[in-house]
């Protein structure tokens, strides 16, 4: 018998973390200048991670929702924007309601 069945829905505590301001030197050691970049105008956009992203937005403001199975209260949103460092887990599926146009370093784990 596989131990796989204990599965308590995943969707259910996949949290994203927000650092504000993270250092230079934080910055550096990530090396973020030579991931990709990703940019978007504001709207609303309909977003899954097939695996966990990490971001640091050069600009941009963003208000999250997720997809979660059971609330939508607004304490599960979640926002970010310029000169903040973002991890998304893998497996969200969520909103991203952006209000000021978003440029962003990203890259995914």
């Amino acid at each position: 018998m596989a131990a796989e069945s204990s599965t308590s829905g995943p969707s259910s505590n996949l949290r994203i973390i927000v650092q504000k301001n993270p250092s230079e030197s934080q910055l550096t050691e990530l090396g973020i200048k030579s991931w990709p970049k990703w940019g978007c105008s504001p709207g609303k956009y309909q977003l899954k991670f097939d695996a966990q992203e990490t971001c640091y937005l050069l600009r941009g403001k963003v208000k999250v929702y997720p997809k979660n199975s059971s609330t939508t209260e607004e304490e599960e949103t979640v926002e970010f924007g310029a000169g903040d460092l973002v991890v998304i887990p893998k497996g969200l599926s969520c909103t991203w309601d952006v209000s000021v146009a978003v440029d962003k370093h990203y890259k995914f784990d």
